[in-house]
């Protein structure tokens, strides 16, 4: 009874430990309850595995709580908008202000992350204009809370939160962080760039060389670090992004706007007489393509989203995501190339 008394909530457990259940919403409680029981063990386990000590996860798990605010944001992210509701949240004059005088602020080491990893430094500003204003809004989530709530009582990406739990562990442990004051978003994501633990973990570079790699306090560590992301996950300097479409008909019955999915086509598949680049650009149709739809108030947009834009998607799935990032980034160099 040790451990089970340890990992579940107090009133939780004594509802299981009475096993009575007067009323279905009883019997539902009680299931989630033994469901989240058993994938908490499983949890010890595999902490154990990694060197950690029973003791060590309990504690850990102790200072956790479930969450219902966490699941209520995951169901209803702001992705899930048309993008002509979408867009507006973050393509706004504030935020680009806000940029450029980050932008000129840190110049020089935005300069040397775009040179050092190869990466075009407007992404590097824009994403994090688009995630955390700069450092304005990291979010007020207790970070084991999310991914706490999310891994244990969230079914539909239970095992991916609880791998980021696992992650979130080591995490705090590797780079002496303060669990008890460690807040993100509702997914466990923190600091300037948003990193969830295992991006933390892997790509975060200690970029001014003190030491420490620090997303939470320190803005030459996350430019660093997002410049990192982008290039261990593909990015081309200087290619093209994303291209708009003209289309004289709808798309080809066998291409199918992209979802999420790897990149399976290339230009030349999508590119034809009726489906064309609306503007004049000499590019490479062998490359890998997929088709972006933007979904505006009567119609829609169409896109054609190249390596880049896909590898925008490596840091948030969302195709909405991604061209509120690529856009938002074409406006802060066309402002900042002006200065």
């Amino acid at each position: 009874m040790k451990i089970l008394s340890k990992l579940l909530p107090p009133l939780l457990f004594a509802t299981l430990s009475l096993g009575t259940s007067a009323h279905t919403s009883d019997s539902k409680l009680a299931s989630e309850e033994a469901s989240a029981l058993a994938l908490k063990s499983e949890f010890l386990q595999t902490q154990l595995a990694l060197g950690f000590s029973e003791k060590e996860v309990e504690t850990f798990l102790a200072t956790a709580k479930f969450d219902q605010a966490v699941i209520d944001a995951m169901t209803k992210p702001w992705e899930a908008k048309p993008w002509h509701q979408y867009h507006p949240i973050f393509l706004t004059e504030k935020r680009l202000n806000a940029g450029l005088d980050f932008w000129k602020e840190h110049e020089v080491t935005v300069s040397r992350a775009a040179k050092e990893f190869g990466v075009d430094p407007e992404i590097i500003i824009a994403i994090i204009g688009i995630e955390t204003f700069y450092g304005g809004y990291m979010g007020n989530y207790p970070v084991i809370d999310a991914l706490y709530t999310l891994g244990f009582y969230y079914p539909p990406r239970a095992t991916f939160f609880r791998k980021e739990l696992s992650n979130l562990q080591t995490l705090t442990k590797e780079e002496r962080l303060d669990i008890n004051n460690l807040n993100g978003s509702y997914a466990g994501a923190m600091g300037f760039g948003q990193f969830i633990p295992s991006s933390y973990r892997h790509y975060a570079v200690d970029f001014d060389n003190d030491g420490q790699r620090d997303l939470l306090n320190n803005p030459v560590d996350a430019i660093g670090s997002v410049a990192n992301y982008f290039h261990q996950h593909g990015w081309v300097e200087k290619a093209p992004v994303a291209i708009p479409l003209t289309m004289s008909a709808g798309l080809p019955s066998d291409i199918q706007v992209w979802a999420g999915e790897r990149i399976h086509y290339q230009a030349s598949d999508i590119l034809s007489p009726s489906v064309s680049l609306a503007e004049s650009i000499d590019l490479d149709i062998s490359q890998p393509a997929l088709v972006v739809e933007l979904e505006q108030e009567l119609s829609s947009d169409y896109w054609l989203g190249l390596n880049n834009f896909y590898v925008i998607t490596r840091y948030n799935r969302s195709p909405l995501y991604a061209m509120a990032v690529y856009q938002f980034s074409q406006k802060l160099k066309k402002a900042h190339d002006a200065l």
